[in-house]
């Protein structure tokens, strides 16, 4: 059965980001972030009217504040009481899920989006992913940046620049770049 490279884009595997079908999806992501951006005069009950039309799932009482950027949306996935402070980057090639009662700085980056190691499998275009989950009343300080296919347990801490690039335990705090454990 040959996959659809959207369908490869969902499944980690190699793919073409630059196929029609996901060009016409980024195109459309593009407009919903233009709206979403220019939403800073809505009420938060609007602003959040605007995530669930767009993202996978979006609880009660999700603020984030504009600009918000992700690369699709519908992988998106965030629990209840989830704030995200303004300028953050979500890259969901593969499902990125937030669960409830985070708080995540201003600038926090969150990458789901991966390239081969390997020179000339990146110059042939090719991408990958991996899923990104991030647990319940966890903290992420501002400027932190989150790397594909990390998993961060629940009531864990992030610290402000950090550069998380392994798994973080529940209740662990870390810090720097790399992050650890501190």
């Amino acid at each position: 059965m040959n996959l659809s490279e959207k369908q490869k884009m969902l499944t980690g595997q190699l793919y073409h980001a630059n196929c029609p079908e996901l060009q016409a999806e980024q195109v459309a992501n593009k407009h919903w972030m233009q709206r979403y951006n220019n939403s800073a005069d809505l009420l938060n009950e609007q602003r959040h009217a605007l995530l669930e039309e767009h993202l996978n799932a979006v609880g009660d009482g999700v603020v984030i504040r504009p600009p918000f950027y992700c690369d699709y949306g519908y992988n998106i996935s965030i629990g209840s009481n989830v704030f995200m402070n303004f300028n953050c980057v979500v890259l969901d090639v593969c499902p990125i899920s937030i669960g409830d009662d985070c708080q995540i700085g201003p600038a926090v980056q969150i990458y789901a989006a991966d390239h081969p190691l390997d020179p000339k499998v990146r110059r042939s275009g090719l991408e990958s992913g991996r899923a990104v989950k991030i647990g319940n009343n966890v903290w992420i300080g501002g400027g932190a940046i989150i790397l594909p296919g990390v998993t961060v347990g629940d009531h864990a801490v992030i610290g402000a620049g950090s550069v998380v690039t392994r798994d973080v335990p529940a209740r662990a705090t870390v810090v720097g770049n790399p992050a650890r454990l501190r």
